[in-house]
């Protein structure tokens, strides 16, 4: 095995350039137009959703770089969707209206962009909800609750003592937790809090990383850092809950167990083994609970949207809590494991684990009572910093041989099959838990990472489909220019052997995805804001309310949308250098019916404002002039006509503040011009 390894190695190392023209040139050719080498004939109907009727499924891809997370339907591949989270959004206005920028704030200050890997959906008993999606920043460390009701970002927490949120966010089976782990392990001060100023020769003796535990509210969602565990300084990849008899467990897989500082590629490769990482989350929590836990300074952003004022709200916490592995016996242990693994995914029994070692030539395959019995016969092979290591075969259920090259990442379906991507020869192969045979391959286009089965990682997958998310589109769609998007491919996965069914581009790049019942999130969908439950402070649910008020250089204009025009829609009073800020509310209450508000010269966006909602966009005018204001999204036959103005003279100009829809005002000023 080890030879097979060294092999592969180095074939890994060869120019990349070279490698991926080998993979293209094995995976169908260079002729983009061979269809049949990965489409049957008589598909078209088995994704088919006809005009007014709705798919079976929803998914939820995330979005990579682009800090957001897409929503298609399956099996069709429409996207339906897309959901601002870590990035500002021009779209809909998105972290540039005032409600919504503080869900950007951080101890780092306003930090518009993340870079978006792992969607989670919440879960009771084992099982997907349909309640909230919980997703990961990995560049800034944060983790982020979508709420499937409305499909909005809700609430936004960064996390202290890490750095590349990448293992994260992992829900335990009835929702008690979010578990976020770091991936590039830093020096902490453990008495300043946060991070501490070390050479980075030092690597190996000062750094170190973090596993957060987020409390989820079982009502509303709301969730708290209740505590972390400081662990040793590797790297933290991906991770996974157990389910069933390790139903109280979580594991990581890590890489970098070599702690090198520098040229990672070669560095981090040197152990013939890394490790995964297994953490009983409930003992944790008891030892926090019973006083194990010390407590440190830290300086951290948690970001609340209100649903009535529909306000966000930032607040700075200023301390955590952390336990230390050695000083909690049973709740840590290491698990040796092939070098540099992605995937850790634990089977619907929750009895098995299987790690993706992306240098190895087969796929382990832990046993979880194995474990346990290793445990009690304490089988283990000396421990790092104070945290037990098993010896490989304690724990070992079996290997699948010969899987593929370069797998990254596993799921289950309903039949007892395992399902793992291969990034280096391309493929999907499917295999057996009983007797870890390969049973099927499926070459797809091209270099996958992550693959989803809906409910592939609770207790009862939902075993019709499978969407593997490929990194490479060469020859797959017309050519865009030297970027290309990345895709998706779904393929059924109810018979005996694979079929491929549809392929779709995605946008920017999907790193993982997570697909639910639509049946399980349709029926709770807010179609409106109800106005009388309104509570911004600037609503105005009448256009007799409307006002247009001014203290000292701000001026305050609470105005009204509806179909087709707005309330005030002449303006005149505001001069050169005022903020204006304008209070919109969209007096709809009817389903898609939204309004958008934009003026000229605004150098944010847009905003859109949902039926019965406020939204609000500030405005500093750099010059005399009138400037319309219109609405951005198509709303009526006479949209064109839902359009107004503002008058906006020299500083210093003796023009009162007017505005009018029709019959004129002539407020009094409530503070003189400065």
């Amino acid at each position: 095995m080890k030879s097979t390894q060294s092999k592969l190695t180095a074939w890994l190392g060869m120019p990349l350039a070279f490698l991926a023209v080998t993979i293209l040139q094995s995976c169908g050719g260079n002729d983009g137009n061979n269809k049949n080498n990965a489409v049957s004939d008589d598909v078209a109907s088995a994704v088919y959703v006809p005009p007014g009727e709705h798919d079976e499924l929803y998914s939820f891809l995330s979005g990579g770089f682009n800090g957001q997370v897409s929503v298609y339907g399956l099996p069709s591949g429409r996207l339906l969707k897309v959901i601002p989270v870590f990035s500002q959004f021009p779209e809909n206005g998105y972290g540039y209206n005032e409600e919504t920028k503080p869900m950007l704030m951080t101890s780092h200050g306003f930090v518009p962009w993340d870079d978006l890997h792992h969607p989670k959906l919440s879960r009771a008993d084992g099982m997907a909800d349909g309640r909230w999606l919980f997703v990961n920043g990995n560049n800034t460390p944060r983790v982020a609750r979508i709420d499937l009701r409305t499909f909005e970002t809700v609430e936004i927490m960064e996390i202290p003592n890490s750095a590349g949120n990448h293992c994260s966010p992992y829900p335990t089976n009835n929702g008690e937790y979010v578990l976020a782990g770091t991936r590039f392990s830093v020096p902490l001060d453990l008495e300043k809090g946060g991070m501490g100023d070390a050479s980075l020769d030092e690597y190996k003796d000062k750094f170190r990383g973090s596993i957060s535990f987020i409390k989820v509210d079982k009502e509303n969602g709301d969730m708290d850092l209740d505590f972390q565990i400081l662990v040793p300084g590797f790297d933290y990849d991906l991770a996974n809950g157990g389910k069933g008899p390790s139903n109280d467990w979580v594991f990581f897989t890590t890489y970098n167990t070599e702690k090198a500082g520098t040229l990672k590629e070669l560095g981090a490769s040197q152990n013939d083994k890394d490790y995964l990482a297994a953490i009983n989350w409930k003992l944790a929590a008891k030892y926090a609970a019973e006083g194990k836990a010390h407590e440190m300074p830290a300086n951290y952003y948690h970001n609340k949207l209100d649903h009535g004022t529909h306000q966000a709200k930032s607040t700075l916490k200023k301390k955590v809590r952390y336990l230390l592995p050695e000083e909690c016996p049973g709740m840590m242990y290491l698990i040796p494991a092939p070098k540099s693994p992605h995937g850790i995914d634990v089977d619907p029994t929750g009895e098995y684990m299987v790690v993706n070692g992306k240098l190895a030539s087969s796929l382990p395959v832990f046993s979880f009572s194995k474990m346990q019995k290793a445990i009690e016969n304490k089988d283990f092979d000396g421990e790092v910093n104070g945290i037990p290591v098993f010896k490989y075969e304690a724990v070992l259920h079996g290997e699948v041989k010969e899987p593929g090259l370069g797998p990254l990442h596993t799921e289950f379906d309903n039949k007892g099959n395992g399902y793992s991507t291969m990034f280096v020869s391309s493929e999907v192969v499917k295999w057996s838990l009983k007797d870890l045979q390969v049973k099927d391959r499926l070459p797809v286009y091209y270099s996958p990472g992550h693959l989803v089965i809906p409910g592939g990682d609770t207790r009862e997958p939902y075993g019709k489909y499978l969407v593997v998310m490929n990194k490479i589109t060469k020859d797959r769609y017309l050519p865009t220019g030297p970027e290309l998007v990345h895709s998706a491919q779904l393929i059924d996965i109810s018979g005996d052997k694979m079929r491929m069914l549809l392929d779709f581009p995605t946008l920017a790049e999907p790193h993982y995805a997570q697909a639910i019942p639509a049946d399980k999130v349709a029926p709770n969908s807010v179609k409106f804001h109800k106005l009388d439950e309104n509570r911004h402070p600037d609503a105005v649910k009448s256009e007799k309310d409307v006002s247009v008020t001014r203290q000292g250089k701000t001026v305050k204009i609470n105005m009204t949308s509806i179909r087709s025009h707005f309330a005030p829609d002449n303006i005149e009073g505001i001069q050169v250098g005022d903020t204006v800020i304008f209070h919109v509310t969209n007096l709809e209450q009817d389903w898609d019916v939204p309004h958008g508000f934009a003026v000229m010269g605004a150098n944010n966006a847009e905003t859109l404002i949902m039926p019965g909602a406020t939204q609000s966009l500030r405005w500093v005018p750099k010059q005399a002039g009138v400037y319309p204001f219109y609405c951005t999204d198509f709303c009526s036959a006479l949209h064109q006509e839902m359009q107004g103005y503002v008058r906006v003279s020299p500083r210093g100009a003796n023009v009162p503040i007017k505005f009018s829809t029709g019959e004129r005002k002539h407020p009094p000023s409530t503070a003189s011009v400065n």
